[in-house]
């Protein structure tokens, strides 16, 4: 399955996009029941909980078959591949289980309060005035019904990974070390509703959160971080050429940024095959070194 070029151009705009029924039921199913089997068996110590808010939780789980199959083998993997470009995307290693909690009855919950992935809290990871960025992009899949807003939602900011990148270009990117970048963003924020089984898709430089949760029910969600084959050797510089990992989308750029994303992307696909070649050269040499001692008198 592959976006038609209207949906690629409502990504380029919002940063983001809605995929209905992205994952069959059965393996959905499959990965609530994973979820809930490990926490009854282990539980959530109370004095981990706010590692596991901000990680994940289960963690022993997240490399598993149950997991990673919900983005490897469905059409969320096709979906995103026909964005980062044929051949470009690598699969998931792992996926991090987002489960939001229910707010006590009644509670008052508040606006959502959004963030960038990759920023120093201490909580996540990484130390407070720590950036870096990791992966190319989210993809997000629904384990649970998600009807209405303030349910847990994953919730953006459509259009704020535009801001952010002219915000970067005209600030440094070092203003990240003092955290997220205050803006007045383009779109207020958008509270994605949908069904177990949903997913979405959305660029790395899009504010986003989890919302509040004043439902009854607990919402189950796995957040897969996507990588372009050459994210590593990119990492940084992506803050400010947010479209250079998204190989797909190029053709539909304005000129100038095409060209821009274009002239980066072939310069490092160089680099990479001269890597390989010298890799190469290196390899036969020591493979006819050693004939060479196997054949000596």
């Amino acid at each position: 399955m592959r976006l038609t070029d209207q949906q690629k151009r409502r990504f380029i705009e919002d940063g983001y996009i809605v995929i209905p029924n992205a994952v069959p039921r059965v393996m959905v199913d499959a990965a609530r029941q994973s979820i809930n089997h490990y926490i009854g068996q282990h539980g959530m110590p109370p004095d981990e909980l706010d590692i596991y808010r901000a990680q994940t939780y289960c963690r022993h789980l997240t490399q598993t078959h149950e997991i990673t199959t919900l983005f490897n083998d469905t059409p969320v993997f096709s979906l995103t591949e026909s964005l980062v470009g044929e051949g470009r995307l690598s699969k998931a290693a792992s996926g991090q289980i987002g489960l939001r909690f229910p707010a006590p009855p009644f509670a008052d919950a508040g606006p959502p309060r959004g963030h960038l992935d990759g920023i120093g809290s201490g909580k996540n990871g990484s130390n407070v005035g720590e950036y870096h960025r990791g992966f190319t992009g989210f993809a997000v899949v629904y384990l649970s019904d998600v009807p209405t807003e303030y349910s847990g939602n994953f919730t953006v900011w459509p259009g704020s990974h535009l801001t952010v990148e002219q915000h970067l270009e005209q600030q440094g990117v070092d203003v990240l070390t003092r955290g997220c970048p205050q803006c007045d963003w383009p779109r207020p924020p958008v509270q994605v509703t949908g069904q177990a089984g949903d997913a979405v898709i959305a660029h790395h430089q899009l504010i986003h959160t989890a919302a509040p949760n004043t439902s009854p029910n607990i919402r189950y969600g796995i957040i897969f971080r996507l990588r372009h084959v050459d994210c590593g050797e990119f990492a940084n510089k992506a803050y400010t050429d947010i479209w250079h990992e998204w190989e797909g989308l190029h053709h539909l750029l304005p000129p100038e940024r095409a060209s821009r994303s274009n002239t980066e992307a072939k310069a490092r696909r160089r680099r990479t095959r001269a890597a390989a070649r010298r890799r190469s050269g290196k390899s036969s040499a020591r493979v006819a070194a050693t004939s060479r001692k196997r054949t000596a008198p």
